[in-house]
């Protein structure tokens, strides 16, 4: 076994390696006891196991790549083990591939499998992750946290050779992760300062105390301890629930009969249950009898009265800057049953209005003022709601902004947190509540501006407090107040991924999340990397070369039009016009030029393409006019058809493309056994014009199935078009030297004659 992570506390994750008859003995036999060292098991747990479809896995390029699953927690519950089986094909291409697999709570993980550089001013945890190969694998995590739980896996980045659909066998890796949970049905309740009397023996004790809102501290307290009557207390308390990548699990141990065994936790998260686990550290059959008590230091919020913003004209706003705000008395001290009760002010809350503007695209603003009032006494706190479950899959910006002259002497500090405000400010500004590192930011005179980007946040309520400081004369800041402007935004990509990505909206059953795919060699979470990213010129280079390549059409055009080839000229005509505007129109950056939608454009090109290969190999098989345009007639429809299914699917091209062939070398054949001798019987033209155009196709075909990468597309691809432009003129079938277009066969008495075209084989009288 091997550890696949840190953690702090008493989260356990730990990954076996097992065969696929060890997780069919895992799923088969009870749930084991969580924490206890007993031998029996325990009656209050209960197992459930969760399945979800499996995905076929995809090598990394962006964070579409990624094959996300989402996974839903249910309460109570002390172990979740998932068990990741991986599949892959039986070809001679399968082999073994490390598979990369990401966890998270709360959100989609955020990965960086390239080692690209994120936007300035981002906020990124590292990730969670565990590397296997073809095989099946167990990650176990003790006292999980209920909620939205993520899975990511994809194979090594790719190589980004451009591979034809349907040409190269490719092997298929299929990833199913399934999660089985251990949960408690029966857990005890702890009642703020009321003393619950504990006997451990075997089986550890569960207990969970709820937080309200507005808790400013909560202390856990063991009373009372003894070991089969003598004074000593060996308990060991987990208190939280364990998350990823950060776990901030508390754990308490006690021991020693005169040490004090209490656990102080500031800015518990609000308005939840909080798990707490007393396991026995005794030996077997040492029964350890305890009281737990849980005691909450609750305060009062300085808060605007939403009545009084109902009975206020629309035109009147209060004014931030005339002194504190009126208490609300709806907001009061919580006493030990969760009555109002007086007590002191805690905090400044400041209202603010959720506007959901589309999907994954959110705006907050502060109630009835455009500034945040800032002092020194107590925080400035504004509630974010993001605990919609739709709402960590995007990104939240969270911009600050101060007048210098208002700040010259003074500075203020804020911190984002989840679950609860950072209610204590001090000069080293830790910004970590109970159980969560958050984000801390500061403004000053030198800095009036702040900036946060928080991508993929938690689903939870996200909280930013914002306090006045005078580091160097805390005298000044006692009658002072700041406005600090703030600008709070949820969007699904940031800055729309700039002008070299595109925001794409990605769905995982009925979870949306949104991810930037990048071009013209820019990388990174928003398109921001540049390390290997084309210049101007690099990309009008690229332009000219995929547009202007295609004018080596022009070269089958004239010929065709000078042997009277004319559908044949109007369908290379076709092909050189929507492939020169489709490729003008896939540019990335700043050579643009789109004439008509992009999947038409695209369509046109692959569909001209295709034709022009049918109707080039159909005219060398010099067949009779009306069956030739038959042909041509029915190829262009199956062409159209296939194209419409997969226009990528290489047999959608190769398969009519080969019936040409077979045509061809049909009548060829025929023509060799009637006339005695090879067709065509001219050694020239087989020298001069067959080979050299069989070559280039050959070629051509050589580099459009296994030559093209990314990084070489510009010029592959237009080498490809001028082989084939050019396989094309050489290809065409000449008019034939030693018959008149139209000859007279036989004269009729009636003056009449019968005249026939020996390349078309039909008959006229004139």
């Amino acid at each position: 076994m091997r550890r696949a992570g840190t953690g702090t506390g008493g989260a356990a994750v730990v990954v076996a390696v097992a065969v696929p008859l060890l997780l069919l003995l895992l799923l088969a036999r009870s749930p084991p006891a969580a924490a206890g060292d007993g031998k029996k098991s325990d009656a209050r747990l209960v197992s459930e196991q969760f399945l979800q479809a499996p995905q076929k896995l995809a090598f990394y390029s962006w964070y579409g790549s990624a094959r996300l699953f989402h996974f839903r927690v249910p309460p109570d519950t002390v172990l979740l083990r998932w068990l990741l089986q991986v599949s892959r094909g039986s070809g001679p291409t399968c082999t073994n591939m490390e598979i990369t697999v990401y966890f998270r709570y709360g959100a989609p993980p955020v990965i960086n499998p390239l080692g690209t550089s994120f936007p300035d001013n981002t906020s990124v945890q590292p990730s969670f992750l565990l590397k296997m190969l073809h095989s099946n694998a167990s990650v176990n995590i003790s006292h999980p946290a209920p909620g939205d739980w993520f899975v990511a896996a994809h194979l090594p980045p790719s190589s980004h050779k451009i591979e034809v659909k349907g040409f190269v066998p490719t092997c298929a890796y299929i990833f199913q992760p399934d999660m089985l949970v251990v949960r408690v049905v029966e857990v005890s309740i702890l009642e703020p300062d009321v003393p619950f009397p504990q006997t451990l023996l075997s089986h550890p004790s569960y207990l969970k105390v709820f937080i309200p809102e507005y808790t400013q501290e909560l202390r856990l307290e063991l009373q009372g301890c003894a070991s089969n009557g003598s004074l000593g207390c060996p308990v060991r308390l987990t208190v939280g629930s364990a998350t990823l990548p950060g776990n901030f699990q508390k754990v308490l141990t006690c021991s020693g009969p005169t040490q004090a065994c209490r656990l102080l936790l500031p800015s518990p998260p609000w308005d939840r249950w909080l798990q707490v686990t007393a396991k026995s550290l005794a030996g077997p059959r040492v029964s350890v009898a305890f009281s737990a008590v849980a005691a909450l230091t609750a305060c009062r919020p300085w808060s605007v009265n939403f009545q009084h913003l109902l009975q206020s004209s629309p035109n009147q706003s209060s004014n931030a800057s005339t002194g504190l705000l009126p208490p609300t008395p709806s907001y009061q001290d919580l006493d030990r049953r969760g009555r109002v009760g007086g007590g002191p002010f805690c905090l400044r809350s400041f209202p603010v209005l959720r506007e959901d503007v589309d999907v994954v695209s959110v705006r907050f603003q502060p109630l009835d003022r455009v500034s945040v009032l800032v002092q020194s006494d107590m925080p400035s706190v504004m509630r974010l709601n993001l605990n919609t479950g739709m709402d960590s899959g995007g990104s939240l910006t969270i911009s600050m902004r101060v007048n210098k002259t208002a700040i010259a002497n003074t500075s203020v500090v804020a911190c984002v947190t989840a679950a609860s405000p950072l209610l204590s400010f001090n000069a080293s500004l830790s910004c970590t509540t109970a159980f969560f590192q958050g984000h801390p930011l500061s403004l000053s005179a030198s800095s009036p501006t702040a900036n946060l980007i928080i991508p993929y946040p938690e689903t939870d309520n996200w909280y930013l407090s914002l306090q006045l400081m005078c580091p160097e004369r805390p005298e000044e800041c006692e009658q002072a107040s700041v406005l600090v402007e703030t600008t709070l935004y949820l969007v699904p990509c940031l800055n729309d991924c700039g002008p070299y990505g595109q925001c794409l909206l990605l769905r995982r059953h009925g979870y949306l999340y949104a991810g930037c795919s990048c071009k013209a060699g820019w990388r990174g979470w928003s398109c921001t990397d540049n390390s290997t990213a084309q210049t101007a010129a690099q990309q009008k280079a690229a332009a000219l070369l995929l547009t202007l390549s295609n004018l080596v059409f022009l070269a089958p055009i004239a010929i065709s039009v000078h042997r009277s080839l004319l559908v044949e000229a109007s369908v290379y005509a076709y092909t050189m016009f929507f492939s020169t505007f489709y490729h003008a129109c896939d540019q990335p950056g700043e050579a643009v030029l789109c004439i008509l939608n992009y999947d038409t454009l695209q369509y046109c090109d692959f569909l001209g393409s295709g034709v022009s290969i049918w109707v080039t190999i159909l005219c060398m098989a010099r067949l009779k006019a009306a069956l030739k345009y038959v042909l041509f007639l029915l190829g262009a429809l199956v062409f159209a058809m296939s194209l419409q299914l997969d226009r990528r699917a290489a047999w959608n091209t190769m398969g009519p493309c080969l019936f040409a062939i077979v045509v061809m070398v049909t009548m060829w054949v025929y023509r060799c056994g009637r006339r005695r001798h090879c067709y065509p019987p001219s050694w020239q033209r087989w020298v001069f014009y067959l080979l050299p155009g069989i070559s280039m196709a050959a070629v051509a075909i050589t580099i459009y199935t296994s030559m093209m990468t990314s990084d070489n597309y510009y010029y592959t691809h237009s080498i490809w078009h001028m082989l084939l432009a050019g396989s094309a003129a050489f290809l065409l079938p000449p008019r034939e030297q030693h018959t008149k277009p139209w000859a007279c066969s036989q004269k009729l008495t009636c003056h009449y004659e019968i005249c026939k075209n020996h390349r078309d084989e039909l008959y006229t009288v004139t």
